[in-house]
């Protein structure tokens, strides 16, 4: 019996003495995961911040809800996405310039490449945005629908209308003026997508041509743009365009949108 005991309080001892080892290994182990953790998280980071940014920026009367299909089309290719709202309808065009310059320059100073993705107004005030600086940074530009010229909806609806329109939408018509129209050419890589479907039962009485039922084809074409391509889209439906995707990220990956049928 007293052997018996002593080979228990043996067997004792070195199942405490294990367990201690073991608890021991895994108390080293969690504080060398833990200690990583920092590191790891930076690494992220730096990874994170060496992805090539897009701005994406709605358009009038949208918020950047509107741009949330492409926001994911852009992650999903492996940018940092950057979706911008703005108060398209209360803020005058300068007032506007000034807080967008300071959100992108918030999140982006620090990308390699930052890029802008833009919608009707959207791109009017990018082209205002970069006529006064431009970011050393700055890579590629795409106008979705853009009213580089201007629309004669504004015109023809702006004097009745234009206290739903706002300060800044009642500078979208055609008049040489007009802000689309005083702003100078842009002097970096751009390119524009329009849409030929209208939804708009007073466009052709209103819009020259084929029109996306908002602003017509003719009026998104732009001086120095690197190139031109025109999807079965509406205005507003052009954000959810899988043709308009497509193009959007060929421009971004080369300078070029696809040809039709490739």
């Amino acid at each position: 019996m007293e052997s018996c005991a002593r080979g228990s309080g043996a067997s004792v001892r070195r199942s405490a003495t294990v367990g201690g080892v073991r608890d021991a290994a895994l108390v080293l182990l969690f504080l060398t995961l833990m200690a990583a953790l920092p590191a790891r998280a930076e690494e992220a980071a730096n990874l994170a911040d060496a992805r090539e940014a897009v701005v994406l920026l709605h358009g009038l009367y949208r918020s950047e809800r509107a741009m949330r299909p492409l926001a994911a089309r852009l992650e999903a290719a492996g940018y940092a996405v950057h979706n911008l709202g703005y108060p398209s309808i209360t803020a005058a065009p300068d007032e506007l310039s000034s807080l967008l310059r300071e959100k992108v320059e918030g999140c982006c100073a620090g990308a390699p490449r930052l890029h802008f993705v833009t919608h009707s107004l959207g791109g009017i005030l990018t082209r205002a945005l970069l006529a006064e600086q431009a970011p050393a940074n700055l890579g590629r530009v795409v106008m979705l629908a853009p009213p580089n010229h201007g629309s004669e909806f504004v015109d023809v609806f702006g004097n009745a209308f234009g206290w739903a329109l706002g300060p800044t939408g009642r500078e979208l018509g055609t008049a040489p003026s007009s802000l689309p129209n005083r702003l100078p050419p842009p002097d970096y890589a751009f390119g524009v997508i329009a849409g030929t479907w209208s939804l708009n039962p007073l466009s052709a009485f209103v819009l020259p041509g084929d029109s996306d039922g908002t602003v017509s084809v003719e009026s998104t074409r732009l001086d120095g743009m690197s190139d031109f391509v025109a999807v079965p889209a509406s205005h507003t439906f052009i954000l959810y365009s899988d043709d308009a995707a497509k193009q959007v990220l060929e421009f971004l990956r080369t300078g070029r949108f696809k040809e039709s049928g490739t």
